[in-house]
């Protein structure tokens, strides 16, 4: 059993190492560049266009978390799939995209698949919680300690959250996995609010660096 959990883990490294990687290359070769088109004067501005669609099992962020040590980063990949958990954290599909008005939230293996969230019960309000897309940082600030809860409270990832101590609309994160470390009747809860978002061209955030 203790030969299966590894091999389990070394192959999740290796496919949340594969999807980090995938990004990377994607980023690096202008795939999420924003459009940049000064107008001449007189003419109006192009409006944006539309945010593309996360798509189903694909990565598109990656997630660090200092508390969880220097090295720590997780891919980030749309849908909650028991597959798509094999391979990173996995993004509720109905809740808010990274960074927008809304609750974006994040569901991760406590153990085997890696163990993403492991140290899930170390988290302390104020821990920053840093994602990427490959344009923008967005910083998020931990507002608990993570909160014990069933698995039918689905609650916890509505837009405003409820028991988050929220009181109103607002750019928020839900962090959740299960509880206890090598059971699943319960679930782990952090919130956390959008404290800060700045280009990737000008580096990495103070909460990476400090």
């Amino acid at each position: 059993m203790v030969y299966l959990l590894f091999w389990t883990g070394v192959r999740a490294d290796s496919a949340m190492d594969g999807e980090i990687g995938k990004l990377h290359d994607r980023w690096s070769s202008g795939a999420a560049a924003a459009p940049d088109r000064t107008p001449p004067p007189g003419e109006s501005p192009t409006p944006a266009p539309p945010p593309r669609r996360y798509r189903p099992g694909d990565s598109f962020a990656v997630m660090y978390i200092p508390r969880f040590g220097a090295d720590w980063a997780k891919p980030v990949l749309e849908g909650t799939a028991t597959g798509t958990l094999q391979r990173g954290l996995g993004h509720y599909a109905r809740t808010a995209r990274l960074g927008d008005l809304g609750n974006f939230a994040v569901a991760g293996h406590r153990r085997t698949y890696g163990d993403p969230f492991k140290d899930f019960p170390e988290l302390r309000p104020g821990d920053a919680v840093v994602l990427s897309d490959g344009t923008t940082w967005f910083t998020y600030r931990i507002d608990n300690r993570p909160y014990t809860t069933l698995p039918s409270d689905i609650g916890v990832i509505d837009p405003v959250p409820r028991k988050s101590g929220f009181n109103g609309p607002g750019r928020y994160l839900t962090l959740t996995t299960c509880e206890p470390e090598w059971g699943h009747s319960h679930r782990l809860i952090a919130w956390a609010h959008l404290d800060s978002t700045q280009p990737v061209a000008q580096g990495r955030p103070s909460a990476l660096t400090g």
